[in-house]
């Protein structure tokens, strides 16, 4: 935590890389100049461009020459801290290896990472690749600390879809004067058309889904395993966990639902609301259903409203969601299957929710989510039918000429 804000950043100088979508960037610059800091910007796209037109430099090459570019950049300006936001897009990943050879501060910016309502700064980098000591004192409960006031903002996902909109318009009309420049996913005016379909899709599933949630928290009410699905394309699934896709996570967590979770129990699957324009898994989840014999024990619902079902699931099965935050501020046990900050801070499956529930004996959610816990395999038999792990080596979608490896280590799975 830094407490003294942003004077802590006066007389820095500060190089920004790219922000979240939309002004925060500009902003931002802003404030640090007004607090003292010395403040430069790259674009690397008309999105980029669009909202911070003026006092940046603009990078036109490729992947390749990014990092001489930025060398350069670092040396004419006496750089000593970088900030971006996401550490796995490509360029982002150059300027990490390259600030930490010459000592740089990074500072990397997510978005409703620990908590709604909040963008996070943290030194080094999010998600998996954070410094942050989860180490707990030996013996010493999970207490949370008090929870600071969120400052709500209005018409927030009427503004996220208008900046989108604009940010994606202008990256494709702004591709002949960044012609060399690959985004980590779609860019164009193209997008528009998936966020059409969102919109529609929203108000379908709107009206399918009534009654659902009060089946959940009435005859339902614990006895249910609650499993929230990321973005396709997130990092947090194709950087941070073991998983060839999302598709891939949720056949392993059917078919371990189906070996060993208790036969009064139901599987329910909540799809990200920034991925509905993107990916329906109604077909496929109905298949797998038939497949294990699990009729109508798998649910799959979109746009229920979330605590209520983290008050009344059994568990909550994620891969790095950060529902799972608030799954352990529920008190319920969390079995991560992927390799960020909560896989490294209770690696067996949910110290913090264990530590919770211990806290408060007459909790009543104690006496079914303990058990719970122990129900958790370690190891996992994956099926031949789909890989769970990608490739040793392939190559990037939109940037060719980059490598991803695969960890190592595959997770384990949820049930067992």
């Amino acid at each position: 935590m830094i407490d003294s804000g942003l004077s802590y950043f006066a007389g820095k100088r500060i190089l920004l890389l790219q922000g979240p979508v939309g002004p925060f960037f500009r902003r931002l610059s802003r404030d640090l100049t007004r607090s003292g800091a010395g403040v430069w910007k790259v674009n690397f796209n008309g999105g980029d461009w669009l909202f911070y037109p003026t006092g940046a430099v603009a990078f036109r090459k490729s992947l390749e020459e990014w990092p001489g570019f930025l060398e350069r950049l670092i040396a004419q300006h006496r750089i000593d801290t970088l900030m971006l936001f996401g550490d796995c897009r490509p360029i982002h990943r150059a300027a990490k290896a390259l600030a930490e050879r010459r000592r740089l501060k990074t500072w990397v910016f997510e978005e409703g990472y620990i908590r709604p309502n909040y963008v996070t700064c943290e030194p080094h980098g999010v998600n998996g690749h954070s410094r942050i000591s989860f180490r707990p004192q030996p013996g010493a409960p999970f207490r949370p600390d008090p929870e600071p006031p969120a400052f709500k903002v209005p018409h927030a996902f009427r503004l996220s879809v208008l900046w989108a909109f604009l940010y994606h318009t202008a990256g494709g009309l702004g591709r002949p004067f960044f012609p060399r420049y690959r985004h980590h996913r779609r860019l164009g005016i193209a997008e528009a058309g998936p966020w059409i379909r969102g919109a529609w899709r929203k108000f379908r599933y709107t009206h399918r889904e009534r009654g659902v949630l009060e089946k959940l928290t009435g005859p339902l009410s614990g006895k249910f395993y609650l499993v929230p699905l990321q973005v396709h394309n997130d990092f947090q699934v194709s950087a941070h966990s073991d998983f060839e896709s999302v598709r891939a996570f949720i056949e392993m967590v059917v078919h371990s639902f189906a070996e060993h979770a208790p036969p009064n129990t139901r599987l329910v699957l909540k799809h990200h609301p920034m991925d509905r324009a993107y990916t329906d898994y109604t077909r496929f989840l109905r298949n797998l259903a038939r497949e294990r014999g699990l009729g109508d024990r798998v649910i799959y619902v979109h746009d229920l409203h979330l605590p209520s079902l983290l008050r009344h699931t059994i568990g909550t099965v994620v891969i790095n969601s950060t529902v799972g935050f608030s799954s352990l501020f529920h008190g319920k046990p969390v079995k991560v299957c992927g390799r960020g900050r909560l896989r490294r801070r209770w690696p067996d499956l949910s110290g913090a929710a264990r530590s919770l529930l211990e806290a408060s004996p007459g909790s009543p959610h104690r006496s079914r989510a303990l058990p719970a816990i122990q129900k958790v395999p370690d190891r996992y038999d994956p099926t031949e039918r789909q890989p769970l792990r990608p490739p040793a080596r392939q190559r990037h979608p939109y940037w060719p000429g980059l490598e991803l490896r695969a960890p190592a280590n595959p997770a384990p799975p949820p049930f067992g």
